[in-house]
């Protein structure tokens, strides 16, 4: 083991865990496969198969959220609530990419701090759900897990859990991360030609004309600098993109972990960033079993159900050694309930740990069903949520790192407000997500303009500085 690997270490205290360990315990939110055979056949085939990411990838990611933590960079987590199988196309993967390259420099250009993309996408097929069984017009069936483990259509034929979508998730995710690498490595993101990000649909918008101003300004300053320099600055031609998702589907997870040639330790290569919901946060659990034996960094979402007590227990058996970048805490509150537990959860994580990064969701406790029944967020929760999660942060001595949004490039109305005010009656226009609602573009630059608002103000900084 080498030095770099010594530093980054955390690993089970026993010699009990393997990928298989988490098997032993009780596992919440999994799919009940009829045919086991099937399965397992799958399950060799996945092992089999070409990791998503590289142990390189994931040791640069934990260093960065390291940084994160300590105040150097802020983290940009987001994508979609739930990718699925049709929607691997081209257009779909440019817009979302787009849209989190433009939030980016926004935060790079107001926070004065790198900024680390993560994107919540190739991989993000599987979803938790309240009940295992759904009822329409008197039929019961299993409820939609994800495109990973049965289809959303409501017959019995689709919603039986196939483990051959198990393979078809690995395919479609391995074809994901492959053209944003090769958009990333062929120009697409270079700081020279901003003009390739742009969503045609969005010149009405007053935050993509403040956006193209604040691109102007950075244009200008890149050539003033390569002027000085004498030659252009090949460094600003691509970014680093990173992928996470939340590791729900533990069968998916344990086929893609494994050891790697001349570095130490078992590491998850579906993925550089799993999570842990809330819904499989329990210490005695699969999931908390299966993460604590891993490499990558992990993240915790952590919400008003969660006790100091809890949060304490997880944090020492996730990172016992309190290496930093290793453990990222994902606070989901609601706008309402914020200031209430979030306090006492900062208090419970600066006892048990020196090295947490702190980000914020304030998508998903800001939930709510619109006057027609379909679920909403309405911005300006999500807003405050944000605004006070920095104001808190701050008022307990303790840093906010990051922030994790579920957003689309795509033009579609599924929160309502924002720059365009949008209302329930507009959600019916172009309602397209099958789980939960997400930002739009112009919502998606308003919130990071907020952002970038809310901190600078923190810090008594203008601006425009």
């Amino acid at each position: 083991m080498n030095s770099k690997d010594t530093q980054l270490a955390s690993v089970p205290t026993d010699d009990t865990w393997t990928p298989e360990s988490w098997q032993d315990f009780p596992a919440a939110q999994q799919a009940e496969y009829p045919d086991e055979v099937a399965l397992e056949r799958s399950l060799k085939q996945l092992q089999e198969l070409p990791p998503l990411v590289t142990s390189w990838e994931i040791t640069s990611l934990r260093q960065q959220m390291a940084e994160c933590a300590a105040g150097k960079r802020f983290l940009l987590q987001g994508g979609d609530c739930a990718e699925s199988f049709d929607d691997c196309n081209s257009t779909v993967i440019t817009n979302r990419l787009k849209v989190l390259l433009q939030m980016s420099m926004l935060l790079v250009h107001g926070l004065k701090m790198p900024v680390v993309r993560v994107g919540r996408f190739a991989g993000q097929y599987a979803k938790p759900r309240s009940s295992s069984e759904e009822t329409r017009d008197g039929v019961t069936l299993p409820s939609y897990r994800g495109d990973i483990v049965n289809g959303p259509d409501f017959t019995p034929e689709a919603r039986i859990p196939d483990p051959e979508r198990l393979l078809r998730g690995h395919s479609r995710s391995a074809m994901t991360i492959n053209f944003v690498r090769s958009l990333v490595d062929g120009g697409f993101a270079d700081l020279h030609h901003p003009e390739y990000w742009d969503l045609s649909w969005v010149d009405h918008s007053s935050e993509a004309k403040e956006y193209r101003e604040m691109l102007g300004q950075i244009s200008d300053s890149l050539s003033f600098l390569e002027t000085l320099a004498g030659r252009r600055v090949g460094a600003l031609q691509r970014v680093e993109f990173f992928t996470s998702h939340e590791a729900l589907h533990l069968h998916y997870e344990q086929g893609q972990t494994r050891q790697v040639p001349r570095r130490w330790g078992w590491w998850n290569l579906s993925t550089h960033l799993p999570w842990i919901g809330m819904r499989t946060a329990a210490l005695d659990g699969a999931h908390v079993e299966f993460c604590r034996g891993i490499r990558n960094p992990i993240g915790i979402k952590i919400g008003p159900g969660m006790t100091a007590e809890w949060l304490t227990e997880l944090i020492k058996t996730l990172n016992p050694d309190d290496q930093p970048g290793r453990l990222m805490l994902i606070h989901r509150m609601g706008a309402g309930k914020i200031a209430e537990h979030l306090p006492y959860l900062i208090e419970a994580g600066q006892k048990a740990s020196k090295t947490l990064l702190w980000t914020c969701d304030p998508m998903h406790g800001n939930t709510e069903n619109a006057s027609s029944g379909v679920k909403t967020r309405r911005f300006e929760n999500i807003h405050s949520e944000v605004s006070q999660a920095f104001e808190i942060h701050q008022a307990c001595g303790s840093r906010l790192g990051g922030i994790h949004l579920e957003l689309t490039g795509e033009d579609v109305t599924e929160c309502t407000g924002g720059a365009r005010d949008l209302t329930d009656e507009d959600l019916k226009r172009a309602y397209r997500s099958t789980v939960d609602p997400r930002l739009n573009y112009e919502q998606s630059l308003e919130l990071a303009m907020a952002i970038v608002r809310k901190k600078r103000g923190l810090s008594g900084a203008s601006i425009n500085q």
